[in-house]
């Protein structure tokens, strides 16, 4: 809270003190009105706190169904004053129906207004095709993407399309990463914070951080679920329990690995390829090398040509839940034939 805001506070309880203590309403006696007027600032106070934490949406929803429920009060209150019931009854029934279309309009308001369209309210004009297309296109990050980092770079390359969408509990659950005591867990944490802001700068992406939250659902990943099936979008991740959890539940998944390995490029048995050994393999007389995404290649007889670019060929591929491994097989005679051919 600022201290601007405390003061604005303060003003209003001590305004309400005043005025109970100068007017004593229902006829009590000054210290009785002034503790009115205090109670009275502190239940303002306390509701005005609790509605800055309501999302616009939420906050819209409830107070039109509010207006409605006071609206359908106010009609079945004048039908109750055309029968001829005694007028206690009437004003009492009147006074109920009010309270009780107006709760009901508050509360049916502020549980659907996250799926109410601010252009179905009429507050914005109605969005074009175009737009409402790209809202719908919209795509949840979640925490581990969003420290992975890859994402970023695929933003760069104009390959995503629509909104990327940032929930609040996403951040918050970021920042918590950020300021963890470990020291790994720190800089995972402040890489995710980098790569937002990297995205945010991006002049063709457009990046919506979203107040809707789900305070009955436990778990960021329910919650992303739940945010994704309310705003019909897809969720972007790398997490793979995340991504099984979602399409279960019939949420599209966009995950980073699955296009990683899609991109990775084809390699064919027979073919030759030009690689760098890193290290010796587990089995006798291997060595191991990685191409630039990251895919290991297993080479046999290559264990004397370490820290070396040879050609080798490839003898099989084997693709696993981890990933893709590539075997291949170093001949000196490969090696021989590329020194013979002229330059």
């Amino acid at each position: 809270m600022t201290v601007e805001m405390g003061v604005v506070r303060a003003t209003l309880v001590a305004a309400l003190v005043a005025a109970s203590y100068r007017f004593r309403p229902f006829h009590l006696s000054s210290k009785e009105a002034a503790l009115l007027g205090a109670v009275l600032g502190v239940i303002f106070v306390g509701c005005e706190m609790r509605l800055q934490k309501v999302g616009p949406a939420r906050l819209m929803g409830s107070a039109i169904g509010l207006i409605a429920g006071i609206l359908a009060a106010l009609m079945a209150g004048h039908l109750l004053s055309l029968t001829t019931l005694e007028k206690p009854t009437v004003s009492y029934l009147q006074l109920a129906l009010l309270v009780f279309f107006a709760y009901l309009g508050a509360v049916i308001g502020a549980t659907k207004g996250i799926q109410a369209s601010p252009a179905f309210v009429g507050v914005v004009p109605s969005p074009t095709s175009a737009e409402a297309a790209v809202l719908k296109e919209g795509k949840l990050l979640d925490t581990s993407v969003i420290i992975d980092g890859r994402i970023a770079d695929l933003c760069e390359t104009g390959f995503v399309e629509g909104t990327l969408i940032i929930p609040q509990f996403v951040l918050r659950e970021l920042q918590l990463v950020a300021d963890s005591a470990d020291s790994l867990k720190r800089n995972r944490g402040r890489r995710g914070l980098e790569m937002l802001e990297r995205i945010q700068k991006m002049s063709g992406v457009r990046v919506q951080i979203v107040e809707e939250d789900f305070p009955k659902v436990r778990g960021v990943d329910m919650k992303l679920i739940e945010l994704a099936r309310a705003r019909e979008a897809k969720i972007m991740t790398n997490d793979f329990n995340l991504n099984k959890v979602a399409q279960l539940q019939g949420v599209t998944v966009l995950n980073i690995n699955d296009l990683a390995n899609a991109l990775k490029p084809v390699v064919l048995p027979g073919e030759t390829m030009r690689v760098f050994i890193l290290k010796e393999g587990k089995e006798y007389n291997q060595g191991v090398a990685y191409l630039d995404d990251g895919t290991m290649v297993v080479v046999d007889n290559a264990r004397k040509m370490i820290s070396k670019t040879i050609d080798i060929a490839v003898t099989s591929v084997l693709q696993t839940t981890a990933g893709r491994m590539i075997f291949g097989k170093y001949d000196d005679r490969m090696r021989q034939e590329s020194v013979a051919q002229p330059s």
